[in-house]
């Protein structure tokens, strides 16, 4: 039994080191490396960086109510277009008694302070008629005047002073003087009270319309009646946010109101995105964009940078500015607000040159090569001078031809 082990152990053995001597052998036999080539193709290089956003009307209003109340009546739907004082909505008024109350109040007192300017208005109309007070300044001046002429001929033939005769002739100036005055503020007060009355016809009126909006819904008098809500610019409607029945509340100092419906001028839109802050001092307004929608496949859209923020936001640990651009419209796309978009900014180019893809490069140091083949898997390194690079393909400035081949280098610098 023991022998018979022995011998199976030997047995066993001699084929494991036969084994272990081919593996070995045949991971010290290496197959050669084979390098591929290429050749350098004329391209357009394009450096770039991206902002992601959204595209969006570059005038978008929220049209809301001039009075509280509930909706009674919608007019239009969203994607309707719309000109500037269409009727987009009635606002049906539910008013209280008390508001009714105070409105009949301040419509008796506007109508008493009317009825007082209309009557002092004839007081002074009167006066103004007779001009008492004008003619007794008028006659003041003219027998001032008359004494002044008696007194100048005194003076003539030498019977009084010079210093009595100015006083004469400073007292005709004065008299004059005074009647002028007289009868300029005359006609001045008598505009006063007519104007005096014009503002009390008016806060009358005011009262007698806000009592009627809130009896009617409308005011009588006004030709555009504040329960009515109308659109305050051309353009498409964006939504609508309300339905019928739903109670509105009118903007004023002490809130926004609610919105009715959403316009937007649809002709002109605009990209708004972010770019990270490593970027953002390479851009210039003026810049091109290239905008590729995700609801649009196969399409760019071109645009122009036109406002770069001063402050960066932080979001998740990276700092981003607000970048926005003026989109380009095109009649064959219909582009719609809300689009998620992102905007390629072209901060350089070149058009039609010698480029070679950067794996393909040797750099160290200062200096770049390529190797060039000379034959059958044979290459030497040659220094070029390279330009503009989009991450992928190099420009070639000198030192290669479409007609080089060059080897592919799967790890660059090594």
């Amino acid at each position: 039994m023991s022998k018979g082990c022995g011998i199976s152990l030997a047995v066993f053995l001699v084929i494991v080191s036969i084994g272990l001597g081919y593996y070995f052998y045949k991971k010290s036999v290496q197959d050669p490396v084979i390098y591929k080539t290429t050749k350098p193709e004329m391209k357009d290089i394009i450096k770039k960086t991206v902002a992601t956003g959204s595209i969006k009307p570059r005038q978008e209003v929220h049209v809301k109510p001039q009075v509280s109340g509930v909706v009674d009546a919608i007019y239009v739907e969203a994607g309707a277009i719309v000109t500037k004082g269409q009727k987009l909505a009635k606002i049906k008024l539910i008013p209280s008694e008390v508001n009714i109350n105070s409105a009949q109040s301040s419509v008796e007192l506007a109508r008493i302070r009317y009825k007082d300017a209309k009557r002092e208005l004839e007081r002074q109309k009167n006066l103004n008629k007779n001009k008492l007070d004008v003619e007794e300044a008028k006659l003041a001046y003219e027998n001032a005047k008359q004494e002044h002429d008696r007194q100048e001929k005194l003076f003539s033939d030498g019977v009084i002073s010079e210093q009595a005769y100015i006083g004469f002739k400073l007292d005709m100036e004065l008299r004059k003087a005074a009647y002028e005055n007289i009868r300029i503020q005359s006609d001045n007060s008598l505009r006063q009270f007519e104007s005096n009355v014009d503002i009390q016809k008016q806060e009358l009126q005011a009262a007698e319309d806000n009592l009627a909006l809130l009896r009617e819904g409308a005011s009588r008098n006004s030709k555009q009646v504040a329960n009515i809500v109308v659109s305050t610019l051309d353009g498409m409607v964006l939504d609508i946010p309300v339905e019928e029945g739903s109670s509105v509340i009118e903007r004023n100092n002490f809130n926004e109101g609610t919105s009715i419906a959403v316009v937007a001028d649809m002709n002109a839109l605009i990209f708004e995105g972010k770019v990270d802050e490593s970027d953002v001092g390479k851009l210039k307004e003026g810049m091109p964009l290239e905008l590729t929608v995700g609801a649009i496949e196969d399409e760019t859209i071109n645009a122009t940078l036109e406002y770069i923020s001063p402050k960066g936001e932080d979001e998740e640990g990276a700092v981003k500015f607000e970048v926005k651009a003026a989109i380009q419209p095109r009649k064959d796309i219909f582009l719609r607000a809300g689009y998620s978009a992102n905007g390629d900014i072209i901060l350089d180019k070149r058009v039609n040159v010698l480029s070679v893809k950067e794996r393909d490069l040797i750099i160290k140091e200062d200096s770049t090569w390529v190797e060039i083949a000379l034959g059958d898997q044979q290459f030497e390194k040659r220094l070029v001078k390279t330009g503009l690079s989009d991450g992928i393909q190099i420009e070639i400035l000198n030192g290669l031809d479409t007609t080089t081949q060059i080897k592919v280098i799967q790890n660059p610098g090594s």
